[in-house]
């Protein structure tokens, strides 16, 4: 007999449109392993709660191996790539009700390099303590 595909990315799947379809706000809750890449300043004892409705990514595509979109972080876009066994649960931001699953083994798994912004900075104009409004250049 074949091996089944497992229901955690159903269940993902519908829990999220589940969310949306009562106008609530799906977030996961995410444990950063070697696989997952998020940005890791925003990443609080080896986890992170991502925003997932649609006005909050682009690109959002769930399929039986990872969660995959972009979405914006202190207002630099950003790919993320979070596999499936990586998700500890789904829920609505508003009343706390979705799904948690018990998170699989990615200690063996591959290191994936951490997330850089994709927007042009020269970190050697930029202190760390540098703490400038953004500005917008217009292009012709």
């Amino acid at each position: 007999m074949t091996e089944l595909i497992p229901t955690k990315p159903y269940m993902i799947r519908a829990i999220h449109e589940w969310c949306v379809d009562n106008g609530l706000t799906p977030h996961l809750l995410v444990v950063v392993g070697p696989q997952t890449r998020v940005p890791m300043a925003y990443v609080k004892d080896g986890e992170i709660v991502l925003n997932i409705n649609y006005s909050a990514t682009k690109d959002l595509h769930i399929d039986n191996e990872a969660v995959v979109f972009s979405a914006r972080f202190g207002g630099v876009s950003q790919h993320l790539y979070i596999p499936i066994g990586a998700v500890k649960g789904i829920f609505a931001r508003e009343n706390g009700q979705g799904m948690f699953f018990e998170v699989e083994d990615i200690a063996d798994a591959p290191q994936v390099p951490t997330l850089e912004p994709q927007g042009q900075i020269d970190k050697a104009d930029a202190s760390p303590n540098d703490k400038r409004k953004p500005t917008l250049k217009i292009v012709k």
